[in-house]
């Protein structure tokens, strides 16, 4: 999502694009940024202009203008006091697993793909363990600017959908850390694969040590899926 100096990223190219439709340069806010690989169905962003264009002619005129791979999915006119980060209350992010027994050659860029057996229940053991207002540092990735590492998750549970040998993981909360995510489904997989116990993820918890904590998932698998407001 961030503008970045000499990359095509999100933010950039539709701050290119609105300066072309509104004839201003805008400034576009994002409720928060994604690493490259990450992908986005709910990503919320908002900006202030002057213009005589509805939204709905805004919303046109992004879609005809944007790239292939960027599409906006509706535009409408908010009170003064929003913003995209800071008025969100909570996100949802989705992290897909294809394990199948066999190597699979279709959605590879949009999930891990893990070919050992999983044990998903206890999988989604160790999962229930991290909902609640926890301190996150040992799932942190570094290089992450914040105030606190304490985040509230509200839901933390595993979907399993046996004909597809597909596992989606999905996570809410009032916000995260850099990584976190990946780095949660990381260390569960590892309580899959029999190298943890699902007790062990208090124990991380507990240690704020990142070293702790199990690899850091692929980003193809992860999406951000909502962000309420």
């Amino acid at each position: 999502w961030q503008r970045q100096k000499g990359d095509p990223t999100i933010q950039g190219i539709l701050e290119q694009v609105l300066a072309r439709l509104i004839g201003q340069a805008v400034a576009v806010h994002g409720s928060g940024r994604t690493d490259a690989g990450v992908h986005a169905l709910g990503q919320v962003a908002s900006f202030r202009c002057e213009t005589r264009l509805s939204p709905e002619e805004i919303l046109k005129g992004l879609n005809s203008l944007l790239p292939r791979d960027i599409a906006i999915r509706g535009c409408c006119r908010m009170p003064d006091d929003f913003h995209a980060r800071f008025s969100a209350k909570s996100k949802r992010y989705h992290y897909r697993i294809l394990n199948p027994t066999t190597r699979a050659a279709v959605g590879r860029d949009y999930a891990w793909f893990i070919h050992r057996p999983l044990d998903v229940t206890a999988m989604g053991q160790a999962a229930e363990r991290l909902i609640g207002l926890q301190d996150f540092k040992a799932f942190e990735s570094a290089g992450s600017p914040r105030a606190h590492t304490r985040r509230h998750v509200m839901q933390a549970v595993w979907v399993e959908e046996p004909e597809e040998r597909r596992l989606t993981f999905r996570i809410e909360a009032d916000g995260f850390l850099r990584g976190m995510v990946r780095n949660i489904v990381g260390t569960l997989v590892a309580v899959g694969l029999g190298k943890l116990d699902p007790p062990a993820i208090e124990t991380i918890l507990d240690s704020r040590d990142r070293r702790r904590a199990g690899v850091t998932a692929p980003a193809r698998g992860l999406f951000l899926v909502e962000v309420k407001y």
